[in-house]
């Protein structure tokens, strides 16, 4: 996002695809190893070509391969070129003129190279290899799984090509699958520090990071200087509550030599620390690694004007901020609008572009402001965000532009600077009247919202959410009303509640929970209380001053620090004493839940 990404001569003829912009966090450093056209593989190439025949093919062939040796990827391309218009059937021609479009970023371009390589050269399991990195960096995680498999029945030896295939499969959720994978490998090879490190992500995604610490630890003992494998333990740590030594870990992998994408998310990862230690100052500095071109899960913004910076003079400018992250952060970061309106005066203009289920909630609770939704695309694999409510003119007078955290660095640099406003956004208040209304013909009691799980999956975020079955306590209170908000299908978790539990969730009707976000809203202001985990339905709650309870992992940046949550002042945050933690954690919310609301209460009278 540093830098302007156009529509415009970006693309190399491939369609323009709506996608969901994959959500900037940080992730356990496992993925595939290796890199198109390393000098190994342009060896073993040279080696397969050494038999041909066309002598002016082969020098055009042999001139490509130095190129590329020399990172020269231009002159690459541009020889495999010329060989392919001697003879368009030449396998190994479109295998370099692939590896060339990969390495200058073209990755759309570079499928269809590799596709015709394979096609024509089977036998040379190179190109599955190569073709399987880029398909697993595109996120085809079963595509690529298949050619590292073809890779490996071809180089069963080659442990980079067994530790590429378990983190092909354990990227789909199949834990056991990528063990099994690994086992074999590391009986062969138990000096591979390669190899222990992705077991121990493969243990950390499925949600034991003790375990996962140990294997890491072994890696480091292996290879003391594997800035994966201590940055991996870095996370563990964070995970099991030691922030400071997460920190620490961090920072000593940060100081090997990596790729750019790898600087950037152990960058975003080290944010995460300083923010969970209270050090917001370097936390949302180190959070602009999100932002740099060289990350993987960079998402560019298609506008061609200045950034803006902390030390940007706001008053009687326009400022767009663009949505980012998932719609839970969108809504969290819009904690601090109010700054930004008021360091613009009255003279200056804000435009906000949000995802589109926000739009309507936020233009009732901001009429100053241009609210528009952005949209997201898939441009040559490269994720790109617009704004279609904004003309050509409308972008053109814009001064400053920036991702809706960015000005966090300005406005909330300390914890001291989140404010103690009961909301900043504006339910309907005719639709928190409908559901008052509504609720009346629910079951008696106080009415509580229930949020207990997470849509978004990926990156192991089941870690940071109880199991349902550990909500038994809170769903017996007596004189209770729970009432559904849980959006998504959880038609089996309300099943267990009926038949295991004895207890009926009531399901609001007339309400689409995951789309219809700003009658959400408007229901969790009509209830009692909202209890669940940091998905996007509690956030709303928050943001709209409702009665909520959050129940929060130890590691949860957003806590900044604290054993509270200051983006939403009037939240009770209940906190596990270690990683995992769930059942007694759960057994104090449904005790502090019989407290406030139980049978006998002021409450319970009112149903």
């Amino acid at each position: 996002m540093n830098r302007p990404f156009s529509l415009k001569g970006d693309t190399s003829g491939a369609a323009l695809n709506a996608v969901t912009a994959e959500v900037a966090r940080p992730k356990f450093a496992g993925s595939v190893v290796g890199q198109a056209g390393s000098p190994a593989a342009l060896n073993r190439m040279l080696e397969a070509m050494a038999g041909m025949k066309a002598a002016s093919l082969d020098g055009l062939l042999q001139q490509a391969v130095t190129a590329l040796q020399a990172n020269d990827f231009q002159t690459g391309g541009s020889m495999a070129i010329k060989a392919l218009e001697i003879d368009e059937r030449n396998g190994f021609g479109w295998y370099l003129l692939a590896i060339a479009r990969e390495r200058a970023g073209d990755f759309a371009g570079s499928v269809r190279c590799y596709e015709s390589a394979l096609a024509l050269i089977p036998d040379h399991a190179e190109v599955a290899n190569d073709l399987g990195r880029l398909a697993y960096r595109m996120g085809m995680k079963e595509t690529a799984e298949k050619l590292f498999q073809h890779y490996v029945q071809a180089h069963p030896e080659a442990t980079e090509a067994v530790n590429n295939l378990a983190c092909a499969i354990r990227d789909q959720g199949r834990f056991s699958d990528a063990v099994k994978v690994l086992r074999p490998a590391l009986l062969s090879a138990p000096e591979d520090s390669l190899l222990w490190n992705t077991l121990g992500t493969v243990l950390s995604e499925e949600g034991d990071p003790a375990a996962a610490a140990t294997f890491f630890d072994e890696a480091l003992r292996l290879k003391p200087d594997f800035a994966k494998a201590r940055y991996n333990r870095a996370n563990s740590r964070l995970f099991l509550g030691d922030a400071q030594a997460a920190l620490a870990d961090c920072d000593r992998a940060l100081k090997e030599p990596m790729a750019t994408d790898e600087l950037q998310m152990m960058r975003l990862a080290r944010a995460t620390m300083h923010l969970a230690l209270g050090d917001l100052a370097q936390g949302w500095r180190d959070y602009e690694a999100r932002r740099d071109p060289g990350f993987a899960d960079v998402t560019h913004v298609a506008i061609d004007r200045p950034v803006w910076t902390p030390d940007s003079d706001l008053s009687g400018r326009s400022l767009l901020l663009v949505g980012e992250q998932g719609l839970g952060d969108e809504v969290l970061f819009a904690n601090l609008i109010p700054d930004v309106l008021e360091a613009l005066g009255e003279t200056g203009k804000l435009a906000l572009a949000l995802e589109p289920r926000l739009v309507s909630l936020f233009q009732r609770s901001f009429p100053q402001i241009r609210i528009g939704a952005h949209a997201t695309f898939n441009v040559d694999g490269h994720t790109v965000r617009v704004m279609p409510f904004l003309t050509t003119e409308d972008l053109a007078a814009i001064d400053l532009w920036a991702p809706l955290a960015s000005p966090l660095q300005r406005f909330r640099s300390s914890v001291d600077a989140f404010p103690d406003r009961p909301r900043f956004l504006t339910p309907d208040m005719d639709r928190v009247a409908h559901w008052r209304r509504m609720l009346e013909d629910a079951p008696s009691g106080p009415r509580v919202g229930l949020l207990w799980k997470s849509m978004t999956q990926k990156g192991g975020r089941h870690r940071f959410f109880s199991p349902f079955e550990l909500w038994e306590p809170i769903l017996k209170v007596p004189g209770i009303c729970l009432v559904n908000l849980q959006y998504g299908d959880c038609e089996a978790e309300l099943a267990q509640a009926r038949k295991e539990f004895g207890v009926e969730i009531w399901s609001p009707p007339g309400i689409d929970l995951k789309q219809d976000l700003d009658d959400v809203a408007a229901l969790t202001c009509a209830l009692d209380l909202t209890i669940g985990f940091a998905n996007a339905s509690l956030n709303l709650a928050g943001a709209c001053g409702a009665p909520s309870w959050l129940v929060s992992p130890q590691c949860a940046w957003p806590k900044l620090g604290t054993e509270r949550y200051p983006w939403y002042p009037q939240m009770r945050v209940f906190t596990p004493s270690s990683f995992g933690d769930w059942e007694p954690i759960m057994q104090s919310v449904a005790l502090a839940l019989a407290e406030s609301f139980g049978t006998g209460t002021e409450a319970a009278a009112r149903g």
